[in-house]
């Protein structure tokens, strides 16, 4: 009725009577932020929310005294006392680790002094029985010496003929000058330890000497015997000399590279402290020494390992001499010798107690007797 009277006002005509009106209007929808608030304002603009922060869980830790003290708090974040717990159990870690190893490593350490004190113990003890082997080896090549000059005397008592190795087990007693002993010069290379080698070859060397003796002891009874049936004494026969001169190739060493005597022999020597690499051949003072063969001229002048003056000869076919202690040396290196030619002359240079040669001879690097080349 509103509607009609409003339109009748306006001059607009009104529905025909009878004809229903069908027109809906919709009202417009509003949006709740935009809706008055209930004290009538208009509608605030559109505000966004804030978020809400995650709240953070705190621990506390009372620390009570038994005292009925004032009990003390301490408030420690999740987030800081997860750190700290990790941090612990990561410190725990590293301990125990260290730990474990400095265990380990004091165990091994002591385990392995424990085995070289072991180790070194058996070293003293094989040593002491060595130089024990030494001194006894020692001994009975003393004692084969004087078995050998004893038969010696005995030969030349019953004018048997000598001894076809007479000399030859290690060059000691031996002489070529007629002299009486009164050179004792002595030396070699440093003292060198015996060695499981060195002693092995005087034992060998003294094997040898015993089948040697044996073998000529024999050969005496035989000839006294038939000095007996015969009732007769042959002649005297001298000892054979120096074999320069024979039929022997000249690069083989041989025949003595000096006038006099052997003061020191080859091996072992001084109770068993000392390996002998070659033998002494003592005299006076500036005595000539030769070479013993043909051969080039390897090494001439002074050695700091004992030898003081020294020339070595390389004769060919692995064969080496070697001639220590000069007074003088007046070959070098390159020239090529003969056997008999001067090369130094005797003096006392080097490891030595008094005028003498060191005369070494040595095959494919390895010293042999020289005695066996005189």
């Amino acid at each position: 009725m509103a509607k009609k009277e409003e339109q009748e006002q306006n001059g607009t005509p009104g529905p025909k009577a009878g004809v229903a009106d069908k027109t809906m209007v919709m009202a417009p929808v509003d949006d709740p932020s935009d809706a008055p608030d209930s004290k009538g304002d208009a509608p605030a603009e559109k505000e966004e929310k804030p978020k809400t922060k995650k709240k953070q869980t705190i621990y506390t830790i009372k620390l009570i005294p038994d005292d009925d003290g004032a009990t003390k708090s301490i408030r420690l974040p999740a987030r800081v006392l997860k750190f700290g717990l990790a941090s612990v159990a990561a410190g725990a870690l590293l301990f125990v680790g260290a730990f474990s190893y400095s265990v380990y490593s004091t165990f091994a350490n002591q385990n392995g002094a424990a085995e070289i004190r072991e180790l070194r113990e058996v070293n003293n003890i094989q040593q002491e029985q060595l130089l024990q082997l030494s001194k006894k080896a020692n001994a009975l090549q003393d004692e084969i010496d004087q078995l050998t000059q004893l038969e010696s005397d005995l030969r030349r008592m019953s004018g048997a003929g000598p001894a076809q190795d007479d000399g030859a087990s290690d060059g000691s007693g031996l002489t070529n000058d007629g002299t009486s002993g009164k050179h004792d010069g002595q030396g070699g290379p440093y003292v060198q330890q015996p060695s499981f080698d060195n002693v092995s070859e005087a034992l060998d060397n003294v094997e040898k000497d015993i089948e040697k003796r044996r073998a000529s002891l024999l050969e005496l009874q035989e000839q006294l015997k038939a000095q007996q049936e015969s009732l007769g004494t042959p002649g005297m026969v001298s000892l054979p000399g120096s074999l320069v001169g024979s039929t022997v190739s000249v690069t083989t060493p041989t025949g003595w590279p000096a006038r006099g005597e052997v003061s020191s022999p080859y091996g072992l020597r001084w109770n068993g402290s000392d390996f002998h690499p070659g033998i002494d051949i003592a005299n006076d003072m500036g005595t000539p020494i030769v070479a013993t063969a043909d051969g080039t001229v390897t090494t001439a002048g002074w050695n700091s390992g004992g030898y003081g003056n020294m020339v070595d000869i390389d004769h060919g076919n692995g064969i080496m001499t070697r001639y220590g202690h000069a007074m003088q040396v007046v070959v070098s290196a390159g020239q090529h010798v003969r056997r008999g030619q001067i090369i130094a002359y005797m003096g006392s240079t080097g490891f030595s107690t008094g005028p003498h040669v060191h005369y070494e001879v040595r095959v494919n690097g390895q010293t042999v007797n020289p005695v066996s080349y005189l």
